[in-house]
């Protein structure tokens, strides 16, 4: 039987390898045909912007390898606003399509996004966008736009941002499964769940003190490209004004209401083309190709440009992880290079292990003391992504970058009632007083505990010194505006917490200027795996897959986001600088 079940088994293999061995081939077949030329941009074209996949800061994709692109699951936005820039003086680009629903962006890309478009517009160009839905993230994008179209029976979602807190002291009582906390920051409220079953003031504050501050930031931007107060959006939010297209027009939201045939004749219109001939449209994927062979900025002098995105673990990183064997190669290799004459660090960011947050910060500055290094904040630059970036020569922020959060905290997962309302006893024998760490089914001891907070207080305080140093004010003053606040972008510049507020190329030309160089190209760091390259790392290890979707199927899709958190949550290791909550804005 083994035998059959090995021979079947070696016979389904050698098919599969031959499957994939036939699809490269055709794949690599059509890549030798690929290139600028073959993107075909007629004159009188149309941008077609649709925003289907998530947007990252950066892929990571290399130009001089043929398979960058293929089975990407995002899009980069470097990419996009590149694409958009080139297309500005792109005289066979008369104007921009946005049709997009759901866009999946943060929001203070999606900011950034609205600046390149209006770039665009300053060179005599349309911009119509239609919707079917518009989410608050996809209006507030739209409304850069000459026009906005909403479907006669489309939704359009304008009501203020809001936030919702889970917390679970009762059901931690209840199943006996509790989490043991220690902190330091009266806001640091990642841990407050587990403590309480209402939410403190404090917590309270923080949260409506930062929605409020983007909310701000999103409807004065709307305010400005629609001609109305901010009073008025208020208003329209307010009595919810836009639930329905009628209302949504007659508050001035939109400017029609039209069935996307009709759409596509205010297009041609534009074009002053004849309402029957075809619009020229281009997707932004197939201009992204031709856009990628474009240089916008170039010299013999470079600035390096690095990203570090996504949660800060210890270890190599990768394109959604921020480990500091990655981002320290990349700060390495720039601070070396002597064509490099400035580093900028793309911080996008919640923070994580602090132990690999201060590994970087002290890279950071071993790189600031050879050549400038300036930071550009994304969506999210809290915690240990603020502590990357403290001590940079200088700070750049959205201002609907949330960033902050300078306080730290450990939590411990505790099954000691669990395991004794099912029977069981856990005994330990060591050969020193302190040899017993911590046992998951025993209480903590304070002794423990008092070891956790010692650790606590040290990298708290640790925190506090690099930004006090980085950030030119006393330990009062740094611990004044941190025990673990969030704020936005705005409100971080008032406290000086950053310098400047702006975007990743207006850090970009800071930086320039800080080594006094005015011609210059870029260099993007670090280079990942492309997206085929991790496919096919999937298909080799398809058994661990096959496993996590049976384990899918038998315990439910909701049951298994929690899994997965949990796990998530048992590789933290160490001390966490760690943004308090996490903020989905649609």
């Amino acid at each position: 039987m083994n035998f059959l079940r090995n021979f079947l088994a070696a016979i389904l293999g050698s098919l599969v390898a031959f499957g994939i061995v036939f699809v490269m081939f055709f794949i690599f077949i059509s890549l030798i045909g690929s290139g600028e030329d073959a993107v075909n941009v007629k004159n009188n074209s149309v941008l077609e912007i649709q925003l289907q996949r998530p947007i990252a800061d950066y892929t990571g994709s290399s130009d001089i390898n043929p398979l960058s692109g293929l089975f990407e699951e995002s899009q980069g936005l470097d990419e996009i606003l590149h694409a958009i820039t080139v297309a500005k003086d792109d005289e066979r680009i008369k104007g921009i399509s946005i049709n997009n629903n759901f866009l999946l962006a943060g929001l203070a890309q999606t900011q950034t996004l609205r600046k390149v478009l209006k770039e665009f517009k300053q060179k005599d160009k349309f911009i119509y966008t239609y919707g079917d839905f518009y989410s608050q993230k996809d209006y507030y994008l739209a409304s850069v736009a000459d026009s906005v179209f909403l479907n006669p029976v489309g939704v359009l979602d304008f009501r203020g941002l809001s936030s919702e807190v889970l917390y679970y002291k009762d059901l931690q009582e209840k199943t006996g499964v509790k989490m043991e906390v220690i902190r330091h920051g009266k806001y640091k409220s990642a841990v407050e769940p587990y403590l309480e079953n209402e939410m403190s003031e404090a917590n309270r504050t923080q949260i409506k003190e930062l929605i409020q501050s983007l909310w701000n930031s999103m409807i004065s931007d709307i305010s400005e490209d629609r001609g109305l107060t901010v009073d008025n959006l208020n208003i329209i939010a307010d009595t919810l004004g836009g639930r329905l297209p009628r209302y949504a027009k007659q508050n001035q939201l939109i400017d029609d209401i039209l069935f996307y045939d009709e759409y596509e004749r205010k297009i041609a219109y534009a074009l002053s083309e004849s309402e029957n001939e075809d619009i020229n449209y281009i997707t932004l994927d197939e201009y992204t190709k031709y856009s990628s062979k474009k240089e916008v900025k170039s010299g013999k002098d470079k600035i390096a440009v690095i990203f570090a995105q996504g949660e800060i673990f210890y270890g190599e990183g990768g394109p959604d992880v921020i480990g500091q064997g990655i981002i320290n190669k990349a700060l390495i290799k720039a601070r070396e290079d002597e064509k490099v004459k400035a580093i900028v660090l793309r911080v996008n960011s919640p923070g994580g292990s602090a132990l690999t947050s201060d590994i970087i910060w002290r890279e950071v500055e071993l790189a600031k003391a050879v050549k400038p290094v300036v930071v550009s904040m994304g969506n999210v630059a809290a915690s240990g992504g603020y502590y990357i970036a403290a001590g940079a020569t200088k700070i750049f922020a959205e201002p609907t970058t949330i960033t902050g959060s300078i306080g730290v905290f450990g939590t411990i997962p505790n099954l000691h009632g669990l395991s004794e309302e099912i029977g069981i006893n856990a005994e330990q024998v060591g050969t020193n007083k302190n040899s017993i760490e911590y046992s998951f089914f025993e209480p903590m001891s304070e002794t423990f505990r008092n070891q956790v907070q010692e650790s606590i207080e040290d990298t708290y305080q640790t925190f506090l010194a690099r930004v006090s140093d980085g950030r030119n004010m006393s330990m009062a003053q740094a611990d004044s505006i941190a025990q673990g606040r969030v704020w936005s972008g705005v409100d971080a510049k008032r406290l000086g917490l950053v310098d400047e507020l702006g975007t990743l190329e207006d850090a970009i030309e800071e930086a320039a200027i800080l080594a006094e160089i005015e011609s210059y190209g870029i260099r993007k760091y670090p280079k990942y795996k492309s997206g085929f390259e991790r496919f096919m790392e999937d298909i080799s290890g398809a058994g661990a897959k096959a496993k996590d979707n049976l384990i899918k199927q038998e315990i439910g899709e909701e049951a298994y986001k929690v899994l997965k958190e949990v796990k998530s949550f048992m590789n933290q290791k160490g001390v966490q600088a760690r943004m308090p909550f996490i903020l989905n804005i649609d």
